[in-house]
Parts: structure tokens; sequence; C-alpha cells
């Protein structure tokens, strides 16, 4: 999970939306740093998906 930080920068989980939606067996996650003054809304990033073997569009979860 998440830890919790002390001033504003935390740990976030970014997971692979693509993946989620195909049925596959697996996940894959990124864990990632965002400054949470600047940066509010959730994060998503282009992330390499070895599971796919392509780049693929991973959104933050909870």
């Amino acid at each position: 999970m998440a830890k919790k930080a002390k001033g504003n920068r935390v740990q976030v989980i970014l997971e692979c939306t693509e993946h989620k939606d195909s049925g596959m067996p697996g996940t894959s996650r990124y864990i990632t740093t965002k400054n949470r003054k600047n940066t509010t809304e959730r994060l998503e990033q282009n992330k390499y998906n070895p599971i796919l073997k392509r780049v693929t569009d991973h959104k933050e979860i909870k």
C-alpha cells in the first residue's frame, strides 16, 4: 500500500488500464511519488507493460 509521508510527497500506485480490461491473468503495477500540493488530481503516465510487451496507459489507483 501507499506509505504515509510527512510532507507533500506521497507514494502512489499506477496500474495498467488496458491489461485490466483485457482479462489476461496478472497485473502491471508501478510505484512512484507525486507532490500532493501541485498535483491534486489522479496521476496518469505511459509505462511499459511486460506482459503485453508494449507501452500502455497506467492510472493511479487507491
